[in-house]
């Protein structure tokens, strides 16, 4: 990832991934997954798992460098 992007797009990619990973859990564990569908709908939750954990990692380096940012807990844990 490029140490270009600015701290605010990388909170919003990060709480983006957040809800889209919630709903994909919340879509697998519904009826509506038909079975041939389940493979698939699974690889694109681990898919959308490594680009949260990628993006909480860059987080974690641009915060060592400015303390200002929040806190990975408090992004997470606070609405927008």
């Amino acid at each position: 990832m490029s140490d270009t992007l600015s701290s605010n797009a990388v909170i919003y990619a990060i709480l983006s991934i957040n809800s889209e990973v919630a709903l994909q859990k919340e879509y697998l564990d519904s009826p509506d997954v038909l079975p041939e569908e389940r493979e698939n709908e699974e690889g694109i939750l681990d898919d959308l798992e490594q680009a949260f954990m990628e993006f909480v990692d860059f987080y974690k380096s641009c915060r060592k460098q400015d303390s200002s940012l929040p806190e990975l807990d408090e992004l997470l844990n606070n609405p927008l």
